[in-house]
């Protein structure tokens, strides 16, 4: 019998993970316009419930109605409550579609997530406001047309210092709802990432 010998060699163990994601490539825009059509999606829907819950509420041969009053404050604490509700729902959407990053840091990813809420509210809030300013316009220029040019200079002077205060307060309820609106988008983002890193 001749010698046996054990040969030894060394073997290297390759673990296969995700790549990082590439420099510039941190912002995933299908996700967020994904996030931002279904913010804008939802206010519509949401704004079209308020509009047939608030007309049935009135009875026109009534006497019994709520003041006008009431219904302005019920009307904004809804568009607010709209706005917040929407936000959540697209950041959510956004921080879930948003690619998965493998090799970064939890606070990096957490970041990228957020970041990717706060985009789609903007991006949804941007054309929802670039939307009401066209109808606006739009409705000015059928009023005009058809209240001739003397009727401006009457409701010009018509306007009083209680309208100037009401519309300072709106103003200010407005910015901040958009404010909370945003850190809702942001917050939902991170949200959303959370459970697709978990899945």
């Amino acid at each position: 019998m001749g010698n046996q010998g054990i040969a030894v060699t060394e073997v290297e163990e390759v673990v296969v993970t995700g790549a990082p994601a590439a420099a510039g490539a941190a912002t995933d825009w299908g996700a967020i316009i994904g996030g931002s059509l279904g913010a804008i999606v939802v206010s519509i829907i949401l704004f079209t419930a308020g509009s047939g819950f608030g007309l049935s509420t009135v009875e026109p041969w009534s006497f019994a109605n709520e003041a006008p009053e009431t219904f302005a404050i019920t009307a904004g604490i809804w568009l607010i409550v709209m706005q917040w509700i929407s936000a959540a729902f697209g950041g959510y959407l956004a921080g879930r579609l948003r690619a998965k990053w493998t090799g970064l840091r939890t606070d990096e990813v957490l970041f990228r997530d957020t970041a990717h809420g706060l985009l789609a509210w903007a991006l949804a809030t941007v054309i929802v406001a670039a939307l009401f300013a066209l109808g606006t316009a739009v409705a000015g220029s059928v009023a005009a047309v058809t209240e001739g040019a003397t009727a401006g200079a009457a409701e010009a002077a018509a306007v009083t210092e209680e309208d100037r205060k009401a519309a300072a307060n709106f103003s200010i309820f407005t910015a901040i709802s958009l404010l909370v609106g945003g850190f809702i988008g942001a917050t939902a983002g991170g949200l959303g990432g959370y459970h697709r890193d978990a899945a």
